[in-house]
């Protein structure tokens, strides 16, 4: 079966085709994506009318490349159904994937299959060497993006609770904003992540370690989340410096990712004993992060100690797939294809705070 997948829940215009027989060996037909990046840099973050501008322009610029690369009719392809993100996200920019997705369904004669972005990316941490991995039961989810921090209990194939997160600012909206205060060009997270690379790979024994930062809720007896007051805490020691050199940031910068880091994989390692979890997986944009990535890959090769659950499997998507694309609600919605309707106008609704485990229909 072939389906196409359709991502705009926020500023990322993406169409994706995937073919599977068996729902487990995945052949990518076509994949596109188009950034807007540099039409928010100016605003310092995404601005929705213009986002949901770009995205009613660039779908349908998209969709006849893709068609063509995937070697299928533009009039009638033989596609099977149609996956589209529902939520959460920006409202304006899910309702052009919601209409585009219905036009096309109703174009085409196929049915549609509306698609949680955040269980997207649960999926796209399963896709290894174009294969589908197994899920080895209970599983914990860590999805860390601009607007989520979420660790999420998987004890059966589909079905999701949602144990920790956030109790104010995501973990990617945090790093935007420290950014932000340090005079980062936006997206931030990329620039925090290069200075404070720097300062670990050429400088170590130049800077001393005279800044330090909270960690948030790093002892709660819960699996929550804040890193509100640790923007605040980067906020205060701005103002008490008499001015901020490049040293400092790249000071700043390494000590608030390592307050992160430290925060993300303590409260991970927590739940993961808590409930005898054999794999992990992390999701959304941040795990692209260089050292939030090497400090999970060093707790799964850690595991097999006296303190801690042996035989851990890890897994983490590829780069490309970190961030928002239409690939990741494809192969969500070819886990859901039993479940798609055929098209009617006006049946599904963008819901920009849908959370996992929420019924769609």
């Amino acid at each position: 079966m072939r389906i196409l997948g359709i991502e705009t829940s926020c500023d990322e215009t993406a169409l994706s085709l995937i073919k599977s027989e068996d729902g487990i060996d995945i052949t990518v037909l076509a994949d596109k994506t188009l950034s807007q990046v540099a039409l928010h840099q100016p605003y310092g973050g995404v601005f929705p009318n213009l986002a949901k501008r770009e995205h009613i322009k660039n779908l349908p610029l998209l969709l006849a490349p893709l068609l063509e690369e995937a070697g299928l009719a533009a009039k009638m392809p033989a596609i099977d159904a149609i996956a589209v993100t529902v939520g959460p996200g920006l409202e304006p920019c899910l309702w052009t994937g919601i209409t585009f997705a219905e036009t096309l369904a109703e174009k085409w004669g196929v049915p549609i299959i509306p698609v949680n972005h955040m269980e997207g990316h649960i999926y796209s941490t399963l896709l290894h060497a174009r294969k589908i991995s197994k899920l080895n039961l209970p599983a914990l989810v860590l999805l860390i993006s601009g607007g989520h921090t979420e660790l999420v209990l998987i004890k059966r194939q589909g079905e999701y609770e949602i144990i920790g997160e956030t109790r104010d600012d995501a973990v990617g909206e945090a790093f935007d904003k420290v950014a932000r205060l340090l005079g980062l060009p936006y997206p931030g997270g990329p620039e925090i992540s290069r200075l404070a690379e720097t300062i670990r790979r050429e400088l170590r024994s130049i800077f001393s370690h005279e800044i330090v930062l909270p960690r948030p809720m790093l002892h709660s007896p819960d699996y929550d989340f804040s890193f509100s007051g640790l923007k605040t805490a980067v906020l205060y020691l701005l103002k008490k410096l008499p001015e901020l050199t490049e040293e400092t940031k790249m000071q700043i910068a390494r000590e608030f990712e390592d307050a992160v880091t430290e925060v993300l994989v303590t409260k991970t390692k927590k739940a993961l004993q808590h409930y005898g979890a054999q794999t992990l997986l992390i999701g959304g944009g941040v795990i692209a992060n260089t050292n939030i990535r090497r400090a999970f890959e060093n707790l799964s090769s850690s595991y097999g100690r006296v303190d801690m659950i042996c035989g851990l499997k890890l897994l983490i998507p590829e780069p490309r797939l970190t961030t928002d694309n239409a690939l990741m609600i494809a192969l969500a919605g070819l886990a859901h294809y039993k479940e798609a309707r055929p098209a009617m106008r006006g049946a599904l609704k963008a819901r920009g705070n849908l959370r996992l485990g929420e019924k769609i229909w």
